[in-house]
């Protein structure tokens, strides 16, 4: 059943350079590499219409008309609407430059260089179910760095019972790695920068009001050719 609180509009951040993901991405937006047959945007499209998410804000700014070709022909649901970005305005700027588009109430945010397989209920309605109104401004799904396919990072965040959420000093090791996907209300960007700015800024700004939920499925990270090669081996051992 899908939660009487669940957001019905989500962000998808599909306008970066891809860098890491050369030389695939010379002539090819990150978000339309393949994935074992299936451009890398679409599992986050498809994450959230299985959802019941019915809208999708997509941002683009390289190599744009590919990714907006690509988009225009999918004729299943959510509905998408392009956030055209003229500079990389990073992944604070991108929303907050699209808010106009995002409604006055929470959605969701997903990275599109990410694939996000549900346990054995919906992460979307679990992050939809955890929302507290009062007590938050954003809540990310987190997963543990151990059982992360791809990712090979020190991990984002500690959480601790009296404190909350806790982010890892530069030289420690954190259990768990911010999936890239989470429920955001517009609140989180008062006051916050123009132009382009990593949400972390408001994160680290608010952080007694961001909350945490365990992803309790799957996590691939993709954002190299030695990632993408191991979530295909990965992908073709589920299948």
């Amino acid at each position: 059943m899908i939660p009487v609180n669940m957001p019905k509009i989500a962000m998808v951040m599909a306008a970066g350079l891809g860098m890491r993901m050369r030389p695939i991405t010379e002539h090819l937006p990150k978000p339309l590499v393949s994935v074992a047959g299936k451009p890398l945007i679409d599992y986050s499209l498809d994450f959230l219409a299985q959802s019941g998410v019915e809208k999708a804000v997509v941002n683009s700014h390289y190599l744009a008309e590919l990714l907006q070709e690509h988009l225009q022909k999918r004729k299943t649901s959510p509905k998408i609407h392009i956030s055209r970005e003229d500079v990389v305005l990073e992944t604070g700027g991108g929303i907050k430059n699209a808010l106009s588009l995002l409604g006055d109430l929470p959605f969701f945010v997903l990275n599109s260089d990410v694939i996000c397989i549900d346990g054995n209920y919906p992460a979307l309605h679990r992050l939809a179910q955890a929302w507290d109104e009062e007590k938050m401004d954003a809540l990310l799904l987190l997963h543990k760095v151990e059982d992360a396919v791809g990712y090979d990072g020190k991990g984002d965040f500690f959480i601790e019972n009296d404190v909350g959420l806790c982010r890892r000093a530069e030289n420690e090791t954190a259990p768990y790695v911010f999936t890239g996907v989470q429920i955001i209300s517009p609140r989180l960007f008062r006051d916050s920068p123009d132009g382009a700015f990593s949400l972390n800024i408001l994160y680290n700004k608010n952080l007694g009001r961001v909350g945490a939920l365990i992803h309790n499925g799957s996590w691939l990270h993709i954002g190299s050719p030695e990632e993408l090669w191991q979530a295909e081996k990965w992908l073709a051992r589920k299948c």
